[in-house]
């Protein structure tokens, strides 16, 4: 039973991270969302609250973590593995809205390709799509 809970949470919290992404349009204020469907290499940026922007991103970042972490808890129960990702992410996410920061505010030029692919970085789960597997294969190697 306690197998079968374990597995119904995890299936939940991944469930959140859909719903994260499937509501982002309503939840998070994100006018790059719009920009990046549209033929964006040929057309300036809209016009964006940047505070509200990088705050969104920034919550948006915390509540992926969060879930992410509740996920890695679940599927390993290690404080070590916990302690371990916290500080990944923590390093993740001070050099991701660094460099998301830089671009936006600082560059003449915008590299519109690499912004996206650091806010992309900022507002989706990828992490921990490379963290599971790496401390499963970890784990199997002890």
């Amino acid at each position: 039973m306690k197998k079968l809970f374990k597995i119904v949470l995890l299936i939940l919290l991944a469930f959140l991270l859909v719903l994260i992404r499937m509501f982002e349009s309503e939840l998070f204020y994100d006018p790059l969302i719009e920009f990046y469907k549209s033929d964006y290499k040929n057309t300036p940026l809209p016009e964006i609250d940047s505070v509200k922007l990088v705050g969104n991103l920034i919550f948006r970042f915390f509540l992926n973590t969060l879930i992410s972490l509740a996920i890695i808890w679940l599927a390993f129960r290690e404080k070590g593995i916990l302690k371990l990702s916290s500080f990944l992410y923590s390093i993740l996410f001070v050099a991701l809205i660094l460099s998301f920061s830089y671009m936006f505010f600082y560059t003449e030029e915008k590299n519109f390709l690499a912004l996206f692919y650091v806010r992309r970085f900022l507002i989706q789960p990828i992490f921990l799509l490379v963290l599971l597997p790496a401390f499963y294969f970890q784990k199997k190697k002890i």
